[in-house]
């Protein structure tokens, strides 16, 4: 049997983010998404400005595996990557002057899409952001995925900042 060992960073320089690992509660205040496209679990380091890390369990119970693929359940690739752009949300958090309760970043595009592996039920998505660059609004970060080590996917991504719509009732 594998253990897996976690190290959590606890400090952050945003007054933004709470104490690592952000869990449930903490991840709804700062990511729009809720179930069943809320696709990041925990987050558990986090240097403000540089990077991210955080996972999503992939249960077998997830919705889209009825129906991708019948009797051979994979995680689809572009959720995968909605993970880490979800995953790069916390990066943008931690940005000096960015407000999680008034900002929210918008993707604007996806470059340099790889795919090594297939994620299946069971698996753990440990997900690893790094900034690239921000400048004037836009965020532009490169994210990878890994199972067990192993690299599932990476890519290139662009988000822009901007005011949080108002939730209509």
């Amino acid at each position: 049997m594998t253990e897996t060992t976690t190290t959590t960073t606890t400090t952050t320089t945003s007054s933004a983010l709470p104490a690592l690992p952000l869990k449930w509660a903490d991840i709804t205040a700062i990511l729009p998404h809720r179930y069943p496209f809320l696709l990041v679990d925990r987050v558990v380091e986090i240097e403000p400005g540089k990077r991210v890390r955080a996972y999503k369990n992939v249960s077998a119970n997830e919705p889209f595996f009825a129906g991708h693929f019948p009797g051979m359940p994979v995680m689809p690739g572009v959720l995968q990557i909605e993970a880490l752009a979800q995953a790069s949300a916390f990066l943008t958090a931690s940005l000096e002057g960015f407000d999680p309760g008034k900002q929210v970043a918008f993707l604007m595009s996806i470059d340099d899409v790889k795919f090594r592996r297939l994620v299946e039920p069971g698996d753990r998505l440990d997900l690893e952001v790094e900034l690239v660059q921000s400048r004037r609004g836009i965020i532009k970060v490169h994210g990878k995925s890994s199972v067990d080590g192993d690299r599932a996917c990476e890519a290139t991504i662009t988000a822009a900042i901007r005011e949080r719509p108002v939730a209509k009732a």
